[in-house]
């Protein structure tokens, strides 16, 4: 087998047969044979994506501490051999268990898997990267802690540590994950095993407690990078709040959405929105509860307009739906359900508002109602819930339909326990561009795809959330059937005609699937040549995930 080009084996000229026999013969003898794979099954498991390839490994280890991971390097170093860490694997739509390239080793870390603290008084966690979104969830609810986790909507099973890396995003007022960060245990190239913050000094009271630490702060190094394996990060949690109330306001018309975005914007300034406020398209909010209807498109595709259309009434949605949560005290959950209000009523849209009481009168209605109007009523009851759910940080998998939307399959049985879309074949990839947070914004980023999407033949999944206070996250995503070679064709043209547009139009993405590092850098990016000097700095032989947020033309 030969090097692949960029790797570590192929810059040492050792030859890879050779260098990669003695690798797992001394992996062998670190973790067992058990932890160290090399069967076709398992290579194939690992090269699914819901992308348009997979990669595909040399080899799978598993290590369950940090100092078998950094073992585990130290001989990757003497060999010449590249690895790519993953926390759970599930990193979907934007690479899965998969290497940038084939050939390099996969370091899976799911099991470390111990949360190995949590403080109720300051509300903290200290977690290893293979803890899940319900693994700490239930933990919180099993020992009576007043916290809540921020989750997102990738599933139950996904990694917190993974999804914090990545930048990633959730919901409640610690949506904007990586800001509640306070000190990570990083393996280096080397083997070195570095605290960062304050936890490199002997007895530290607060490393958990202010991130920053002494010194360079190094902690940004290490996301959305190739320099370093993270093999422990606190985490912080939020209070659980007295009264949580969900809201959602249902925008008709298309065109009016920029006005609700701007009149929402101080909200969200001045701290009365305080969690991620979510905008999805009507097509968003379809694909959450159904598959796509071959039959009432007959043959077509996109989804044609009428049957876009009578999908979205008879399901009681608009173009577009905005939601959200109000956190505090009853009184601070008053006020701030009445400044929505006013300034909902402002832009020409009403809110509605959702707490526990009204879900279950909802149910009890639904039950009583029966037949359609019952269904109906009981889909949005449970829709509330599952909301209202995350809204407290407990994960629930149903958002992870919309990934199904072209599989011919359609969704799995007992979905969603056990989801996981790329075994289940589907076909997924996500254009991730921030912008400023202004209707405006929102609309010009909206109309650059729509066309890019209808030329393609896709329809058009959009979602704008609410990040920070100034920006929004956006998600447009190409879901596609892998079982029919000239969609896939079309979804990866797709894919890269709307990644170079937004790109071009300065709506650069917050983080990138394994399909665009190499359009990262065009060669001449000073910033792009300071991350490869610091690169060299810290592993000169290139072992830990060439070509991962490089630079340079390192990604193929």
């Amino acid at each position: 087998m030969a090097a692949p080009p960029g790797s570590a084996a192929a810059a040492a000229g050792a030859p890879p047969g050779e260098a990669l026999a003695a690798a797992l013969a001394a992996w062998d003898g670190l973790l067992g044979a058990a932890r160290v794979r090399r069967d076709a099954a398992t290579l194939e498991r690992y090269a699914s994506s819901t992308g348009s390839c997979g990669t595909r490994p040399l080899a799978v280890l598993r290590p369950a501490t940090a100092a078998e991971v950094a073992a585990v390097v130290r001989v990757a170093g003497r060999h010449g051999l590249p690895l790519y860490p993953l926390s759970t694997g599930r990193n979907w739509g934007y690479g899965d268990a998969c290497a940038v390239a084939d050939g390099q080793v996969i370091v899976d870390l799911g099991l470390m898997n111990r949360i190995v603290e949590v403080d109720a008084e300051l509300a903290y966690a200290v977690i290893e990267p293979g803890v899940t979104q319900q693994q700490l969830s239930r933990h919180l609810v099993e020992h009576g802690l007043p916290l809540w986790m921020d989750c997102t909507g990738a599933g139950p099973d996904t990694s917190l540590v993974g999804n914090v890396l990545e930048r990633g995003f959730g919901h409640s007022p610690y949506g904007n994950r990586y800001a509640s960060v306070a000190g990570m245990q990083v393996v280096l190239a080397d083997g070195d095993i570095v605290e960062t913050g304050f936890g490199h000094y002997p007895g530290a009271r607060a490393t958990r407690l202010f991130p920053y630490g002494l010194g360079p702060h190094l902690d940004g190094l290490f996301t959305q990078s190739n320099l370093g394996i993270v093999t422990q990060m606190g985490l912080w949690l939020m209070p659980q709040t007295a009264c949580v109330e969900h809201f959602i306001c249902r925008v008709e018309q298309h065109g009016r959405i920029g006005a609700v975005v701007d009149a929402l914007r101080p909200l969200r300034l001045d701290g009365t929105l305080r969690s991620v406020v979510h905008i999805g398209n009507d097509l968003r909010v379809i694909s959450g509860g159904r598959v796509f209807p071959a039959e009432l498109a007959g043959g077509r595709t996109p989804l044609p307009a009428e049957v876009r259309l009578a999908l979205r009434r008879a399901d009681g949605i608009g173009a577009w739906t905005v939601s959200g949560a109000l956190y505090g005290s009853r009184a601070q959950v008053a006020a701030a359900r009445g400044a929505l209000r006013r300034a909902l009523a402002a832009a020409g849209q009403r809110v509605q508002f959702l707490d526990q009481r009204k879900l279950a009168l909802g149910a009890w209605l639904a039950r009583l109602l029966g037949g359609a109007a019952g269904r109906r009523l009981r889909a949005k009851v449970a829709l509330g819930e599952a909301l209202f759910e995350m809204n407290r940080g407990v994960p629930n998998g149903r958002f992870l339909a919309g990934a199904y939307w072209r599989r011919r399959g359609g969704l799995p049985a007992g979905f969603p326990l056990g989801a996981n879309p790329a075994l289940d074949n589907c076909g997924l990839l996500w254009v991730s561009p921030v912008l400023p947070l202004r209707g405006e914004a929102l609309l010009a980023v909206h109309a650059l795809a729509e066309p890019i999407f209808a030329r393609h033949r896709f329809d058009l999944f959009a979602t704008f959330s609410m990040i920070t206070e100034r920006a929004l996250g956006g998600v447009l995503t190409v879901a596609y059937d892998k079982d029919d070679a000239d969609e896939v064709a079309r979804a990866k043209a797709c894919y890269l005609q709307l990644f170079d547009a937004v790109m071009a139009a300065g709506y650069i993405p917050y983080r990138v699937g394994l399909q665009s590092m190499d359009r990262l850098d065009n060669g001449a990016d000073p910033y792009w040549r300071a991350v490869a000097r610091i690169k060299a700095a810290l592993d000169p032989a290139c072992i830990l995930a060439p070509g991962r947020y490089q630079g340079g033309g390192g990604a193929r």
